[in-house]
Order: structure tokens, then C-alpha cells, then sequence
């Protein structure tokens, strides 16, 4: 079968318990793939292709001893696990034992994970295929992906970046390269490569998954899934979902098949808040909002215009715990010269901070979350565009003689996206809108805390009533005759600078429709 990259997680998952597919068919179709497309696309770090391939087949002997009881249309398969068979890939970010772990990093090149992270392993379990490890924004500080390793590509457009830090795990998503992934979100970092690959990006609520054997002190970060459709990134988060002694934020564990049972249900009516447009935002940006909030009327939904946010509220202070997260990292001195120009900087900055300003800034972003709960608590979900520009030419956010300025061109055009790290709230960026020249623009849903099965049914509603899968039509053709192209004109990178860069204020008395 040609095609079998096609077929949706779930497809996948249920043709196996059929007995229709193999693993090792969809595995080795996976990674034949691999082969004839990572090299234009750089979503790959490591490929365990030998792993991958014991794995396929204990997954095939799983089967085996189950019989023929629970093939096709059963929930469990005979006590199946729920992903038995399906290629799944891991940021890079994430310790998957065995395999080289780099988080990025040319100062880790030679660093090999001891043990899986616990939701990898929680992958494994559900009976998942890790075919291998995919390129990630140096220690998932940035919101391209372009690396010492690779440059993470839109299979859209490989002229265009995938974005980061989780920018190889979407672009494996979106190409075929994996039915689905795991990456990771701080500031953005699974919602804004959803927005440039064209596929489903979701951060969960603060404690919702593990970070273990790591941590995140600050509450930022968080597992999050990548998929095609919104039914599989439920089926993703029902898989990681979970806690460990010792984390510092948990939740109850959800019932078996809670946040699939959301995706496949209707959310009733919500009331929807829409952030008012800026000037920074581009004009298929905006129009792509303004579309999704006409849709959203459309399914009866009450749909308001929502106060606007200024970054300002909470970019000193977040920057103040952004770069003590980079300097945290802990880097041999004498490797510190293979560190990327942002990297670098920011590492300066968070050493110069003493612990007094670092709980300064801790305490006032604290006081800025309840504050942007209480303005948007009336609305069941927030929308907006995840980001402001469509994918970004490749070099276009980096300035390796000013990285202050990469940074300030990277908020620039992610302005959004940290909130719901601020807040530890749910977010998901659904691709809903294409521009005319095929590039994907996703919008984003933020809802209250612990609310991702509202989301889930929510954007499942959207997904059924405004499909994208067509565009993977478009996808195969540009991958055709893909090549790893030139880097794009300076006039074009120019233009998307200068509108990137621009302040984001508000525009008053603009409607929401």
C-alpha cells in the first residue's frame, strides 16, 4: 500500500487490531519515507530504524497471541493497547533511551539519553512505535528550528521554516514521516510549528503530563501531541496524560478514552471571545480569524469581541525567566563556543539576574496570569491567530550578529502564544485557514484551566464543519519535486521583517466578524 502515511493515528491503530496492516508494513512504509523526504525537510534528528523495527515486530507478536478476539470496532482489542503499532516520533527534547539526545544541541552531540522520559515511555506502553528523534530549536529556546543539525522545513513550502522548538516533530506529522509526535511547549513551542505545518498543535493544562525524570520550575513547560486531526491528538493525550511522585503540579488522571470521548462529541453552545486585531497581524492572519469567528456564529456559538492583551503585561518578566531556563541548562565551559548566537545571549542575561529579581519577576507574572484569567473568564475559549505572519523564509527570524534582535523578531511574530504557559491554560491551534498560495495559517483556542476536552470538542466541531485534510493534495505535489531549496530573497525576507516587527497595538472599534 502506497499510501499508508495517509491514513489518519486512529486509521492506523485500527487497521492494525484488523489485521489489515502490519506494524512492520507501516513501519518500514514509514521509514522508506524517511528516507526519500527527511533529507528536504530535516524533521529528524535520529532514526532508529533497528528499534523501530523490534518494536514492529513485538507488537506483531502481540497480536498474535491475542487471536482474532477484538480485531476490528473493539475499544481495548482483547486488552490491546490502545496505539499498538503506530509510528510515532519524539522531539528531541525528550530523553528516549538509547538514542543520542542532543535537546538542539551541538554541545550535547555526543550525549546518549540513559533511560525514556516517563510519557515516552507512557507511548511505549500504549503500544507505540518510536521510529526515531526529530529536530529541536536548541534547548527549545527559540520559535524556528534551525539548528547546527538541521533546519526544520514546512512540507508546504521547504523554503519556509517548520517553526519551534518543536518545528521536526510537526513537519514528521504533517509530511507522513510519523501518524503523530511528541513535543514540547514553553512559550509556543507545539502550537506555533502546528501553525506552519498545517496540523493539530495542543498544550495541555499545567500538570496534565509529567516531565519527568526532568522538571519545569517555573510551571511553563509542558508535553504536548502533534497530529493531523484533533480525534488523534485526543487519542495522544489520553496516552500522556498522567503524573509521578514528585511533580510539582498534577491533576487527576482522566478515565480510559476521556479525551477521545470529548473529540467525538458536540461542545454545545460556548461564548467565544475573539482578540481584536493588531497591526502586526498579516492580512490572512486576520482574515483567518475573522473566518473562524463567522464559522464558530455559524454553529451557533456566541461569539464577542474579547478585550485585547498587550505583550507588554508580561514580556520583561518572562524574558527575565526565559533566559534563566537557558542559563539553567548546565554546559561544560569549554563547549559553551558551540552554543547558537541566541543561546549564547540569553544565557548572559540569565546569569546576570540575581534569585531576588528572578522571584521578583516570578511573583509579578504570577499577579499578570490571575489578572488575564479574571478578564477572559467569561469566555469558554479565547481566539485569536496562533501567530502573526504565515510561515517565516528560513533565515528570516535569525540575526547571528544581534541576537537580541532574533529574539525581538521572534516575539514579534509570537506574541500569543506564552499566555497560556503564563496561565498553565489549555491551548490548541487548529489549521484552519490556508492562504492562496497554499500556505497553512492556524488559529488558536485558548480555554479555562483543565478545559482541554472542551477544546477537543470544540475544534473537533470545527474540524467536521471546515476539513484541511484536502490540502495534503497540494503537500504531496510540492513534495514531489522538492529540493532542499536556496535560501529565500533578501527583498522577501525584508518585507516579512518589517512587518513582523512592528508594534502589536490594537486596532479599536474593528469587529470580530
Amino acid at each position: 500500500m502506497s499510501d499508508l502515511h495517509a491514513l489518519t493515528l486512529a486509521e492506523q491503530a485500527a487497521a492494525v487490531r484488523a489485521r489489515t496492516v502490519s506494524p512492520t508494513e507501516l513501519v518500514d512504509h514509514h521509514l522508506r519515507r524517511i528516507e526519500e523526504l527527511d533529507g528536504v525537510l530535516g524533521a529528524y534528528r535520529t532514526v532508529d530504524a533497528p528499534g523501530a523495527r523490534r518494536a514492529a515486530r513485538a507488537a506483531e507478536a502481540r497480536l498474535a497471541a491475542a487471536g482474532t478476539e477484538g480485531s476490528a470496532g473493539t475499544e481495548d482489542g482483547a486488552g490491546l493497547p490502545p496505539l499498538l503499532g503506530v509510528p510515532l516520533s519524539v522531539k528531541d527534547t525528550w530523553p528516549v533511551g538509547g538514542l543520542a539526545f542532543t535537546a538542539g544541541s551541538a554541545a550535547f552531540d555526543d550525549r546518549t539519553a540513559p533511560q525514556d522520559a516517563a510519557v515516552v515511555g507512557a507511548l511505549r506502553t500504549a503500544g507505540g512505535v518510536l521510529l526515531g528523534t526529530t529536530t529541536a530549536a536548541e534547548f527549545g529556546c527559540s520559535s524556528d528550528t534551525e539548528t547546527v543539525h538541521a533546519t526544520a522545513r514546512s512540507p508546504y513550502d521547504p523554503g519556509r521554516g517548520a517553526g519551534g522548538s518543536s518545528g521536526g516533530a510537526a513537519a514528521s506529522v504533517s509530511a507522513g514521516l510519523a501518524a503523530g509526535a511528541l513535543g514540547s511547549d514553553g512559550g509556543g513551542s507545539v502550537r506555533i510549528p502546528a501553525a506552519a505545518c498545517g496540523v493539530v498543535g495542543l498544550k495541555p493544562s499545567r500538570g496534565r503530563v509529567t516531565p519527568a525524570p526532568g522538571t519545569d520550575a517555573f510551571g511553563l513547560a509542558t508535553a504536548g501531541p502533534l497530529a493531523r486531526t484533533v480525534r488523534d491528538a485526543a487519542l495522544l493525550l489520553d496516552v500522556m496524560a498522567g503524573s509521578v511522585p514528585g511533580d510539582g503540579s498534577t491533576l487527576p488522571a482522566p478515565t480510559a478514552g476521556h479525551f477521545r470521548s470529548c473529540a467525538e462529541r458536540e461542545p454545545g453552545p460556548l461564548r467565544i471571545g475573539v482578540l481584536p486585531r493588531t497591526d502586526g497581524w498579516h492580512p490572512e492572519a486576520a482574515l483567518a480569524s475573522r473566518r473562524t469567528a463567522d464559522l464558530l456564529a455559524d454553529l451557533g456559538h456566541r461569539v464577542e469581541e474579547a478585550p485585547p492583551f498587550d505583550p507588554a503585561e508580561y514580556l520583561p518578566d518572562f524574558t527575565v525567566l526565559w533566559s534563566v531556563l537557558a542559563a539553567a541548562v548546565p554546559v561544560p565551559p569549554e563547549r559553551e563556543d558551540r552554543l547558537l548566537p541566541l543561546t549564547r545571549w540569553l544565557r548572559a542575561r540569565g546569569n546576570e539576574h540575581s534569585a531576588v529579581r528572578l522571584a521578583a519577576a516570578m511573583t509579578s507574572l504570577t499577579a499578570v496570569a490571575r489578572t488575564v484569567c479574571r478578564r477572559y473568564d467569561r469566555f469558554d475559549a479565547v481566539l485569536s491567530p496562533t501567530t502573526d505572519q504565515p510561515p517565516l523564509p528560513v533565515g528570516t527570524t535569525a540575526d547571528p550578529d544581534d541576537p537580541e534582535r532574533t529574539y525581538a523578531r521572534m516575539l514579534a511574530v509570537t506574541p500569543r502564544t506564552p499566555v497560556a504557559n503564563l496561565t498553565g491554560r489549555p491551548s490548541i491551534s487548529l489549521p484552519l485557514h490556508w492562504t492562496p498560495d497554499g500556505l497553512p495559517i492556524g488559529v488558536m483556542l485558548t480555554a479555562r484551566i483543565h478545559q482541554e476536552g472542551l477544546l477537543l470538542s470544540l475544534g473537533a466541531q470545527l474540524e467536521r464543519a471546515r476539513p484541511w485534510h484536502h490540502h495534503a493534495a497540494r503537500q504531496a505535489a510540492v513534495l514531489e519535486r522538492a529540493s532542499v531549496p536556496e535560501q529565500a530573497a533578501v527583498p522577501e525576507q525584508a518585507a516579512v521583517l518589517e512587518q513582523a516587527t512592528r508594534p502589536a497595538t490594537a486596532r479599536p472599534g474593528r469587529s470580530t466578524r
